[in-house]
């Protein structure tokens, strides 16, 4: 078997085409005017929270990567490194990323570490490299141990994830509108993830696509920018703050506040951990689809279409 098989950091080696991107956008929007906006405080915290992902990558990067060879080592499959294998790897660790991510919206656990990631009111380059601190702590690594029990090598698959994330940079921008059908029909796009990002009850949980928007047609999760209404961007109850340590742990923290209330049951205990964000024992707060069947409450001409089917 191919143990010592190695692939380039890809997302290394794109961070100057990063940095030179983040500044021809921040021309742009000064030049004309329109395609975003950006705000001195809220792209530092964003490039701080990027810094802070490659730092526990390197401290923590470990965990997954020992948990990758142990998965490589039982099993009897190897698929190669033919030109073909990487593309059907990156294609299924899409997929991977897509359940991965929707996890994240579903799951208060795994939102705890993604939720920086939207905690932006703003939507431009610096945005895309807003990243988690603490992904190894949701164990979705888990994720991808069917890919290299399949036969793909783990070197590969997070060749793969990394291509992945490089893709992903670009589409965090407000400079592009929409790009021809056919590409919007397949690819995820800033169209597409400019409504991710919304917080809007139209737009909550949705478009989990890295690559190809092709999975949330598939599993009933797309829904389309509409030219009527505008993207608001940030959190269903934004933080107010630039402190990057609040950013990367305050939902760390607010599960474990409601987790040690007391006379809860064991139930109400481990809901507040598992159960979708917004989750309360007591109905105080609302998920995200109890807002939006309040938004129906309230505007019942809005069923049936997108966001509300």
């Amino acid at each position: 078997m191919t143990d010592q098989l190695t692939y380039p950091d890809v997302v290394n080696y794109a961070v100057p085409f990063f940095i030179v991107a983040i500044l021809l956008e921040l021309v742009w929007i000064v030049v004309k005017g329109r395609g975003g906006r950006y705000e001195t405080r809220d792209a530092l915290t964003s490039l701080i929270m990027g810094a802070g992902n490659v730092a526990s990558g390197i401290l923590l990067g470990f965990i997954a990567w020992g948990f990758f060879m142990l998965l490589w080592q039982i099993t009897p499959l190897d698929l190669g490194t033919s030109v073909w294998v990487v593309v059907l790897c990156f294609v299924l660790d899409d997929l991977r990323y897509y359940w991965v991510h929707r996890f994240g919206h579903r799951i208060r656990w795994v939102w705890a570490s993604h939720v920086n990631h939207h905690s932006s009111q703003h939507y431009n380059l610096t945005t895309a490299l807003r990243q988690t601190w603490t992904g190894t702590f949701t164990f979705m690594m888990i994720v991808r141990a069917p890919l290299i029990l399949l036969g793909f090598h783990p070197a590969m698959v997070l060749f793969c994830g990394g291509l992945n994330l490089i893709y992903q940079f670009w589409i965090h921008t407000e400079a592009i509108h929409k790009l021809p059908r056919w590409f919007e029909s397949i690819m995820n796009t800033p169209s597409h993830h400019r409504v991710h990002h919304g917080r809007n009850a139209r737009y909550l949980d949705c478009n989990y696509a890295g690559v190809f928007i092709i999975w949330d047609k598939m599993f009933g999760t797309f829904v389309p920018e509409q030219d009527d209404e505008k993207v608001d961007y940030g959190l269903v109850h934004n933080l107010g703050t630039f402190n990057p340590l609040r950013v990367a742990f305050h939902e760390w923290i607010g599960i474990f506040k409601d987790m040690s209330q007391s006379g809860l049951t064991l139930r109400e205990r481990l809901m507040y951990a598992v159960a979708p964000p917004g989750w309360s024992h007591d109905q105080s707060r609302e998920t995200s689809d109890q807002i939006k069947a309040s938004h129906l409450a309230h505007h019942p001409e809005d069923r049936g279409t997108p966001g509300f089917s």
